[in-house]
């Protein structure tokens, strides 16, 4: 046993972050030198109800609390200590969508989650008002869309907010959000940090002739940059947090950011000209930016770091959950067997097998569209895997190209930067459990983008690691030090890391494999209008 981290969590120097990743809610509590003290996990799933993409507010609430008992019984196991107080705690969450709450608190649609691509006539009607690029995950469109629809419910809107800012609520009653995740509510003002107040302007007389009794600035959260305190923990909020009660109320919350955000962090990308690539459900890639981009693009956002920075963000609905589909198919044919199944070894034996593919996959081609698919034009989507009697059809392509095909709608998109934009990336941070197993995601994603990229030891932690870190440099940082700073001179100054360059055969290899990718849209959107007819017969 460790005195030192035991003394640390009976003292409450430690901070703790929260993330509600879209297959699984992580906590990982760290002491003041950034190391992990104890970190759990609860897997769960978004369901499709209703044409909507969301989680039940019973899922959301219980997996907050399996989460921290797990934490807490780690802790207790480890060093023989309850956890009774912490120094910080921060709350992170998928990015933007849609909760809108009445004035009792209550919800008043389910929560609709970044994954429904159903605002498509709110975005681009926003987005040519704004001369701003909206995207349809965006809160401001899921409300517009609302509103389009004649939604009833948009009138008795008191609150409107994103899952990390409903979660920060319900735990601090402050209605916070940190600026990196309102950047994906509304668009904000680079020198203020706060809504760009001439586009909030726009859309109030947008709005005007429906006379609805709340005014946009009503409804949204508080914007927050890193750095500042947020809110306490207050006592319904512990006891919701720790039922068994022994928690303390007063803890300090930090503003609460989306996953993005926290992902910058844990992989130190906060800085201009760095960039870092995030995978699971999701697959995103985000730059902080020296300049405006020239032209508004379809297929890049525009959002902020935790600390107020514009950001260059390309981000593809599907990436992970088909890959874990197969390997899970896989693994009841392990027990099938007769065998006792190990997922480490299952996902390592599997993703290492595609290094011994053909370089281009084989002539597969696969497409993970679990949801639509917006850089590509998707509204709907349908996992697909095709072959021709040609193809090299053996495991080893059948990985590779199931590896490729999660970072080939991410690569369209980065063309846009880096050709027509003109963006530098001299290399990229990644984090995100498609890394976990050693090398692989590495050199695929290396092969995908043609750039170096790099992983760090930390990159298993993933976002709840960096609202950690975030929930820290509240309370530790130095008068006028800068989260920049803080990140380099004492986060990551003793990181150590992996770097990957991409090998030119894979890089001609995916090169042959994105031809095949582009040309096969259509056999994708053959798939999902044969299932469309199918319904309405």
């Amino acid at each position: 046993m460790d005195l030192n981290i035991k003394k640390a969590v009976v003292e409450g120097n430690t901070s703790l972050g929260i993330e509600f990743g879209s297959t699984r809610i992580k906590a990982v509590l760290m002491d003041y030198n950034f190391q992990t003290i104890g970190s759990s996990s609860y897997e769960w799933e978004n369901q499709l109800i209703d044409g909507y993409w969301t989680y039940t507010l019973n899922n959301i609430i219980s997996g907050l609390q399996e989460t921290y008992r797990q934490l807490k019984q780690e802790v207790e196991k480890r060093y023989g200590v309850t956890l009774q107080n912490i120094g910080s705690i921060g709350c992170s969450a998928m990015m933007q969508g849609y909760i809108a709450l009445n004035q009792a608190g209550e919800l008043l649609v389910p929560f609709r989650t970044w994954r429904n691509a159903t605002t498509g006539a709110a975005a681009s009607e926003l987005t040519e008002k704004f001369q701003f690029k909206i995207p349809q995950r965006w809160s401001i469109a899921h409300l517009y869309q609302a509103i389009l629809n004649d939604e009833e419910h948009v009138r008795n809107i008191n609150y409107m907010t994103t899952l990390s800012g409903y979660m920060h609520w319900l735990l601090t009653g402050s209605k916070a959000l940190g600026v990196g995740d309102a950047s994906g509510m509304f668009p904000i003002d680079e020198f203020t940090k706060q809504y760009n107040e001439s586009m909030v302007k726009r859309f109030s007389e947008l709005i005007a002739d429906k006379s609805y009794p709340w005014s946009l600035t009503d409804i949204l959260p508080k914007v927050y940059s890193a750095g500042e305190h947020a809110g306490y923990l207050s006592e319904a909020g512990a006891l919701l947090l720790d039922p068994s009660s022994s928690l303390q109320a007063g803890i300090p919350f930090c503003p609460p950011e989306g996953d993005a955000g926290t992902g910058m962090v844990a992989t130190n990308s906060v800085k201009k000209r760095t960039g870092n690539i995030s995978v699971g459900t999701s697959i995103f890639a985000m730059f902080v930016l020296e300049k405006d981009l020239t032209t508004v693009h379809p297929e890049i956002d525009i959002v902020t770091t935790p600390d107020g920075s514009p950001v260059g963000m390309v981000l593809a609905n599907n990436c992970s959950s088909d890959i874990n589909a197969w390997i899970g198919l896989f693994r009841e044919f392990y027990v099938a067997m007769g065998l006792k199944p190990d997922m480490n070894q299952l996902f390592s034996v599997l993703f290492n097998k595609a290094l011994e593919a053909d370089a281009d996959g084989g002539g597969l081609l696969s497409y993970g569209y679990y949801s639509g698919e917006n850089i590509t034009g998707f509204a709907q989507g349908r996992p697909l895997f095709v072959r021709s009697p040609e193809s090299r059809f053996n495991l080893a392509n059948f990985m590779r190209v199931h590896l490729f095909t999660a970072f080939a709608a991410l690569r369209l998109g980065m063309d846009i930067l880096t050709q027509k934009e003109q963006v530098t990336i001299d290399r990229i941070l990644a984090h995100g459990g498609l890394f976990k197993t050693p090398i692989v995601g590495q050199k695929m994603c290396a092969a995908a983008l043609n750039i170096p990229v790099s992983v760090m030891s930390t990159a298993g932690e993933g976002g709840a690691w960096g609202m950690a870190v975030l929930a820290s440099y509240m309370v530790m940082k130095e008068p006028h030090e800068g989260l920049v700073d803080y990140l380099t001179t004492k986060v990551f100054k003793d990181a150590e890391g992996q770097e990957v360059y991409p090998d030119s055969a894979d890089v001609r290899g995916f090169a042959l494999f994105m031809e095949r990718y582009k040309e096969g849209l259509a056999i994708e959107q053959a798939a999902i209008d044969h299932f469309a007819e199918n319904r309405k017969e």
